[in-house]
């Protein structure tokens, strides 16, 4: 490969992976996933938005998506491209591991280097979550950036890039992580959905109940909550700014 298809850094916003990282401590016990949508600029990589992929297979140590939301996640690469008029794709793809190392798996590896058949820049991040530390008992989060090399994971180095607001596109992925967490336990429960056996139709109805309740509690009131906390802020430092430009403009006129 040449050297110049090769990617040698990935910058990743500070939105952005606050939406990660939103997404991966959604759920405890399963894998998540989504896409990363961004510009190359060279051998770097540029990550400004993402897409949350709606599961189509949920499992502990495994997360599997189907081609039509891949397609999606072209699509919306599309739209950027279009809104900011610059050439936006599809660039790397993440997922987490709940109670698990940050290091891929064997199954990352070949997923990736499918991936990189395709673009050789594109890469996976890996957030390892609700992993606890063996002293302090106190949960950690961590990460990684990689690509397949002669099936073999090799680091990319990662910088996320600061950002002053969370982009509009960032909040609306954020904001529509509960309806696909919903949209997955509904379409899970149609596969038992009027059973013959009334006590299994109350206790999957109970089940699905309860999964709705998890993720309004879990995911939908924190979520609300923080954006409050938000708003709060943005419109204290607001305040500030004015009586900043107040003692601006009043030391001004005071010497003319």
């Amino acid at each position: 490969m040449d050297r110049r298809e090769k990617l040698e850094r990935v910058i990743l916003q500070a939105d952005v992976y606050m939406a990660c990282i939103q997404h991966a401590l959604s759920t405890e016990n399963l894998e998540v996933m989504g896409m990363l949508l961004g510009v190359t600029q060279g051998s770097i990589a540029k990550i400004m938005s993402l897409v949350i992929m709606l599961r189509s297979d949920k499992k502990k140590d495994r997360v599997e998506i189907s081609s039509l939301q891949q397609c999606l996640a072209a699509t919306e690469a599309e739209k950027l491209a279009e809104k900011h008029g610059l050439p936006v794709r599809v660039l790397g793809w993440y997922h987490s591991h709940p109670h698990i190392t940050v290091c891929p798996s064997h199954v990352d590896v070949g997923t990736q280097a499918l991936h990189q058949k395709m673009d050789s820049k594109f890469f996976g991040l890996i957030f390892s979550v609700f992993s606890e530390e063996k002293d302090t008992k106190m949960q950690e989060v961590q990460l990684t950036c990689f690509q397949s090399y002669n099936q073999e994971a090799i680091e990319i180095p990662l910088e996320i890039a600061y950002t002053p607001n969370i982009s509009i596109d960032c909040l609306q992925a954020m904001a529509s992580l509960p309806k696909i967490l919903v949209q997955e336990e509904e379409e899970l429960a149609k596969a038992y959905k009027d059973h013959h056996d009334a006590l299994a139709s109350i206790y999957n109805n109970a089940v699905l109940t309860r999964s709705l309740a998890h993720i309004t509690d879990i995911v939908t009131r924190p979520l609300m909550q923080n954006l409050a906390d938000r708003i709060m802020l943005n419109k204290l430092r607001s305040q500030q700014l004015k009586r900043n430009l107040r003692e601006l403009e009043e030391q001004l006129s005071s010497k003319f």
